[in-house]
């Protein structure tokens, strides 16, 4: 422990940001995470914000944040894609996987 007052505010200080980054780190890999998954467009906008005003306060680097976004629009086109393909397949490709994979009803 700090033998100096101003030395003490500081380790406290750090504490607080340490604490408030983390939170937002957390924050922004969770709503990275379900954006991706999820798939959806209309919530990319939102997340690739998020990501910019964490990249503009300096808790990721900015780099960071344009890699994710990134990232992020490259698995929800590959989503829709994949989505689409299904789509235009139609039901009969489902019933012809479940009976090559040998599952019963």
């Amino acid at each position: 422990m700090p033998n100096i007052k101003a030395a003490i505010k500081w380790v406290k200080q750090s504490q607080k940001r340490e604490l408030r980054n983390r939170d937002v780190k957390t924050r922004l890999k969770t709503l990275f995470k379900k954006a991706r998954v999820g798939g959806e467009m209309a919530v990319a906008p939102s997340v690739e914000s998020q990501l910019d005003k964490a990249a503009q306060k300096g808790i990721i680097h900015p780099n960071k944040a344009a890699r994710k976004k990134s990232r992020l629009i490259k698995a929800i086109n590959a989503t829709a894609a994949v989505k689409a393909a299904a789509a235009a397949a139609g039901p009969a490709t489902a019933r012809t996987a479940k009976k090559k994979s040998g599952a019963k009803k």
